[in-house]
C-alpha cells in the first residue's frame, strides 16, 4: 500500500480557506437581498459594513501574498 500522511502544501488550505469565506458570506447575504425591500436603512448599512469587513479581509490576503500560486 503506502503511507497515511500525505503532505499538501499550505496554498491549498489558504485558497480553500478563502473560498469558504466568501462561500459563507453568499449564504448571509442571499436572505439578506431577497428581504432588501422591507429592511431599512439601518439593515443595509449593517450589510454593507460586514461586505467591507470582508474586503479589507481579502486586500490584506491579497497584499500579504496568500493568494499568489507560484
Amino acid at each position: 500500500m503506502g503511507d497515511a500522511w500525505l503532505q499538501f502544501r499550505i496554498r491549498y488550505y489558504m485558497f480553500a480557506l478563502v473560498f469558504v469565506v466568501f462561500d459563507v458570506e453568499t449564504v448571509f447575504l442571499y436572505p439578506w437581498a431577497m428581504s432588501f425591500d422591507v429592511l431599512g436603512v439601518s439593515v443595509f448599512l449593517e450589510a454593507l459594513i460586514f461586505v467591507l469587513i470582508l474586503i479589507v479581509g481579502l486586500v490584506y490576503a491579497w497584499r500579504k501574498g496568500a493568494l499568489e500560486w507560484s
